[in-house]
């Protein structure tokens, strides 16, 4: 397609832009030259060009791994718009699509595969991928690959072990938010030359960076005085506002409709449909202010976002950073406001207390990684979702406790499979089987005898296929019954679906420790807890600094162009306005009552219904209103008291609990 052209004759002829913009030439000519290369744009600079523009110059195909539907959609249709043969794998669409998509990959007719790093674990898209070429793999949100990171994503530890396997020559890692351990560490894992790390600088002149810190009770009534005159009719500033409870989201956005600002809630507990149609009614600039959770913005391209407000704190300084980036990205004078008081401390060092697994957890997970050990194969297959329902550890601490397993040396990843396959005929087997010859007949033959149909479904037993197949002197082992099971489909002559993802591991150490490794892998989640209430208080004190935000905050992510004394003369400390935020109000105290009216129920709940009174910890998610994967079928959501005490600091619901818990009469 643009063989003969190059990367800015692409650039003005398919994208219709006359020139590029910051860095991205710097980083469009490493890929084209075959370079890996990881570029740090700061967010609305322009990074997904970096990979569309080269797929162009690539001879095979662009693999585009993105962390959320949204981001690739975004990006999908900006693509189509511009006439490149691009699509998304993901979970939304029907098998018939799907298919016809990998068909035109096989074909060599698409230049841009977008997918989920979840989907790289699915054994029947693995299979699919070695049968194609692929020039690049294109790393989104690439940050999520550290330990170090603000959005740590186990599954990411796994992508350079899939550019081995697929043998893809090259990789692309964009990402917005990285600070420099979080950089070398990206650099490290896909053997990025130093000289190939391209930085834009994270200084945006247009930003006015305002913190102006209000009590909680009075925040709706400042943020509604600062937005009202900006929301003129037919005048209105498009505005985003920043909270971090959903009911938060929906509770401002009637308070801001009631005194006249138009307003719409937008978070994860409304179906896709409705965020759908608020996030492109906010596109089209039909609704003016959103009030959002964090599942608002990701891959948002509207250049003249006038506000971005934080109604409550941020998660951590890159979200900030991340957040603030959505602004005025059309080069306008546009201003960030932060209202945010402690209050809202709590509620997120609570979050990063609820992603710490209970200790008997990490045992239950350890004693079956050694019951695996002990046996000849030494084997450990894994369904997530029942091993955190059994290990009561959630899925994404239970993720980042296997991949520190897995950096322990303990257990290695070998493989991942669906554990069922169904397979229903769309034409007469006696037909399906004369379509072959010789042994392969007799292949097929062997699947429709060792497959039986059920009315219209059939369940594929591999076991079953193995054993006939050896008796019968033919290779039935299931990476070829998958395969023929995939071409059958391929050409029309059945429907295979899969479920039941199974992850299976090698346990690599033949006598494991399980105290002492508990031990550790406690102390390390706790060092973790640590460091991410650590991560909460350095963006406390970006907020309360007495130095240039601006400088401030580009000096955090390795930028320093500003200089020793920097002095940016838009931010509210170099106005002369340096904030402190005001405390968070008092809470009545805990007493003896109120733990026998809001925890008692629940305690008696967990020993009448699993025959065990729950530690402190466990209380504690219970009264903090943080999920334990346990609380479902216990139905403690559904007693009066769950979350009740969201807004106390955890360690004192935590200690109150113990405390009681030594206090309880005998007997």
């Amino acid at each position: 397609m643009t063989a003969t052209l190059s990367p800015r004759q692409t650039l003005q002829n398919v994208f219709g832009f006359p020139d590029f913009r910051g860095s991205q030439e710097a980083v469009i000519d490493r890929v084209v030259a075959g370079r890996s290369t990881a570029a740090i744009f700061a967010t609305g600079a322009g990074k997904s060009l970096c990979y569309q523009l080269p797929a162009l110059h690539l001879p095979h195909l662009t693999l585009v791994v993105s962390p959320l539907l949204a981001l690739m959609q975004d990006q999908l249709a900006f693509l189509t718009r511009h006439g490149i043969a691009a699509a998304t794998l993901d979970s939304t669409q029907d098998r018939d699509t799907s298919r016809e998509i990998m068909e035109q990959a096989r074909r060599g007719e698409l230049k841009i595969l977008m997918v989920s790093v979840e989907r790289l674990k699915n054994e029947r898209f693995r299979h699919f991928l070695r049968q194609i070429a692929i020039s690049l793999l294109v790393v989104d949100e690439a940050h999520c690959i550290s330990e170090w990171g603000h959005n740590f994503r186990p599954d990411y530890l796994k992508l350079p072990d899939y550019q081995r396997e697929f043998s893809i020559p090259q990789a692309l890692l964009l990402t917005a938010t990285a600070t420099p351990a979080v950089i070398a560490d990206m650099r490290e894992k896909f053997a990025i030359a130093e000289e190939d790390v391209i930085a834009t600088g994270f200084h945006r002149p247009n930003l006015e960076l305002r913190i102006e810190p209000v009590p909680a009770a009075q925040r709706t009534a400042a943020l509604v005085d600062w937005l009202a005159p900006q929301q003129q009719p037919g005048q209105e500033a498009p505005t985003i506002v920043y909270v971090t409870l959903q009911q938060t989201a929906e509770t401002l956005a009637r308070d801001l409709s009631q005194r006249g600002i138009a307003a719409s809630a937008y978070h994860a507990g409304l179906d896709s449909e409705t965020r759908e149609a608020i996030q492109q009614g906010f596109m089209r600039g039909e609704l003016p202010c959103i009030v959002a959770t964090i599942a608002f913005g990701m891959g948002i391209d509207k250049g003249d976002i006038r506000n971005v407000v934080h109604f409550d704190l941020p998660k951590s300084i890159e979200n900030y950073s991340q957040e603030i980036g959505r602004a005025g990205r059309d080069g306008q004078p546009s201003r960030c406001l932060t209202l945010a008081g402690r209050d809202g401390l709590r509620v997120l060092e609570n979050f990063v207390y609820g992603d710490t697994p209970e200790r008997e957890g990490i045992q239950h997970v350890l004693e079956e990684i050694a019951a695996a050990g002990r046996q000849p194969d030494r084997q450990w297959p894994v369904l997530l979702n029942t091993l955190s329902r059994e290990s009561n550890v959630r899925l994404l601490p239970l993720k980042t406790l296997l991949v520190r397993l897995e950096m322990h040396g303990v257990i290695a990843p070998r493989y991942a499979f669906l554990a069922e396959y169904r397979l229903r005929y769309l034409e007469p087997v006696e037909g399906l089987i004369a379509r072959f010859q010789g042994e392969r007949a007799d292949f097929v033959q062997l699947i429709v005898d060792n497959v039986p149909v059920a009315r219209t479904w059939g369940t594929v037993d591999f076991e079953r296929l193995y054993q006939a197949g050896v008796a019968a002197g033919i290779d039935a082992s299931r990476a070829r019954v998958i395969a023929a099971l995939e071409y059958f489909q391929e050409k029309g002559w059945g429907v295979l679906e899969g479920k039941r993802m199974t992850d299976v591991y090698e346990i690599c150490q033949s006598e494991v420790d399980v105290e002492a490794l508990t031990d550790r892998l406690a102390e390390e989640a706790e060092q973790r807890e640590r460091s991410e209430i650590e991560r909460l208080h350095a963006m406390v004190a970006l907020f309360e600094s007495d130095a240039c935000l601006t400088g401030r905050l580009t000096a955090y992510f390795g930028d320093n162009a500003m200089g020793r004394h920097p002095h940016c003369g838009h931010c509210s400390v170099c106005h002369g306005h340096v904030a402190r935020l005001p405390p968070a109000p008092p809470l009545p105290a805990l007493t003896a009552d109120a733990f026998a009216r809001d925890a008692v129920p629940f305690i008696e709940r967990h020993c009448q219904q699993l025959g065990s009174t729950p530690g402190a910890r466990r209380i504690a998610h219970f009264l903090c209103g943080l999920p334990m994967p346990l609380f479902t079928p216990l139905k403690a959501r559904q007693l009066p008291a769950f979350g009740h005490y969201e807004h106390y600091p955890y360690p004192d619901i935590r200690d109150w609990a113990t405390a009681q818990g030594r206090e309880a009469p005998a007997g």
